[in-house]
């Protein structure tokens, strides 16, 4: 079933690797028109020059050639053969210049010599082109013609969104980003388990959340987000960004700014139960989106789930992060944790103990006798000692769970058979807050 479903989630990662994505323009465009193929995807345009809290809206980038000839006229570097090699939303140029002039744009890795990097370029008039740093090296003197066929005007930037409404107004946002060009890991991955988690919420029960999930070009499409949304942030209660989860790393949870969240607490469990190596990382203004929606005015709840982390692998940002480096059952185990997650987060209720002044007599009500015919009944039984004993109204399932160590789902099923016999009743969601 899992190798089922890794290959299904590596599918879409190998559709999408090959789109030219950038903060603008068609590729982006064509992204979210993929998703749109298998999802009600609400997609809006934003227009250039339009003012988002402390930034504004881009020009679109619009690219149809770029390349370099050496002096004897043959292409050593090409956008046509690799995406990588231009930087992003580089000006347009057609120059003849010097090698000594040509090498003040050129990006290279030395310590990677056969690899093109990814580079960008986006807040500043500049223009470049990445390449192989042993290529770089072997490049003779002379003149080198240098033509960059690209615009840069009015346009929009492209957002995608997917509403799943729940019980509650009460929302759980996901966010992934959609600008990186020839990323599999870095792009693709977060793209292709946030469809995935998409199908699964749309036919399943419906859940006591609203769930979002923002489909956006990193930092501004986050940034942007939140500015058409303001009215919408207070809504908030729990969120993930999902980025990088495709490679053999362990599964990693950065803690939201608050750092001791539901959210934060619940990823934090389950990674711990699923394996030793698996990372829980504190917050940091560094990274993703999630450092958009923690900046200190919204503050959200929101974490990241990752695999390895960002600069720390030598196929990040790099010409070695192609579908080949995502491996299937890396994808599938990471959409079944944040699957589990947002399940989790789904199910927390807070109960009120009905009987709070000793325990109550259980075996009298025939409690002991119901809960035979639960698989495993001496645990269910202390799931109920424990759901009884936390149940002020102001403890809900995670807390407990996390106190006790009995499994959520365990809990729930408890709550419910106390429930039947009048000894708790849960706290409806205006009392909560």
């Amino acid at each position: 079933m899992n190798e089922e479903l890794g290959l299904r989630l590596h599918s879409r990662v190998r559709r999408l690797f090959p789109l030219a994505r950038s903060l603008t323009g068609q590729g982006l465009r064509e992204t979210l028109q993929i998703i749109a193929e298998e999802l009600p995807l609400t997609v809006t345009e934003i227009p250039s020059g339009t003012k988002v809290l402390d930034w504004t809206v881009p020009l679109e980038w619009t690219v149809r050639e770029a390349w370099i000839a050496d002096p004897l006229g043959k292409r050593i570097v090409d956008l046509a053969r690799h995406p990588l090699h231009l930087v992003g939303y580089s000006r347009p140029v057609d120059l003849a210049l010097s090698r000594g002039e040509l090498d003040k744009h050129l990006h290279s890795l030395p310590h990677q010599p056969d690899v093109i990097p990814y580079r960008t370029t986006y807040w500043a008039d500049n223009w470049g082109f990445c390449i192989a740093d042993s290529v770089r090296k072997q490049l003779p003197d002379g003149i080198y013609r240098v033509l960059l066929d690209a615009t840069l005007s009015q346009g929009s930037l492209t957002l995608g969104e997917i509403e799943i409404p729940g019980e509650t107004d009460d929302t759980v946002l996901i966010s992934t980003h959609t600008c990186h060009p020839a990323m599999a890991n870095d792009n693709c991955s977060g793209i292709a388990i946030a469809v995935e988690l998409a199908h699964r919420l749309l036919s399943g029960p419906r859940p006591r959340y609203t769930y979002r999930i923002v489909f956006c070009p990193a930092t501004i499409g986050a940034i942007t987000w939140l500015a058409l949304n303001l009215e919408r942030v207070g809504t908030i209660h729990h969120g993930m960004v999902l980025a990088g989860l495709g490679d053999p790393a362990p599964l990693s949870w950065k803690r939201s700014r608050r750092g001791d969240t539901a959210i934060d607490r619940t990823a934090s469990r389950i990674l711990r139960e699923l394996g030793a190596d698996n990372k829980v990382l504190d917050f940091s203004p560094y990274g993703y989106d999630e450092r958009q929606y923690c900046s200190p005015g919204f503050d959200l709840a929101i974490g990241r789930l990752s695999r390895g982390i960002h600069g720390t692998y030598a196929e990040y940002h790099t010409s070695l992060d192609t579908p080949d480096f995502v491996q299937p059952n890396a994808l599938a185990e990471a959409l079944l944790v944040a699957e589990r997650i947002l399940l989790e987060i789904d199910k927390d209720r807070r109960w009120k103990n009905l009987a709070p002044y000793g325990e109550p007599q259980l075996g009298r009500r025939g409690l002991y006798n119901s809960l035979g015919a639960l698989p495993h009944p001496g645990e269910a039984q202390m799931a109920m000692l424990w759901l009884l004993n936390q149940s002020d109204g102001k403890r809900g399932l995670l807390e407990i769970a996390e106190r006790s160590g009995i499994p959520v789902a365990e809990l729930e099923s408890v709550a419910s058979l106390l429930e039947q016999h009048q000894l708790v009743e849960e706290i409806d969601q205006e009392e909560q807050a």
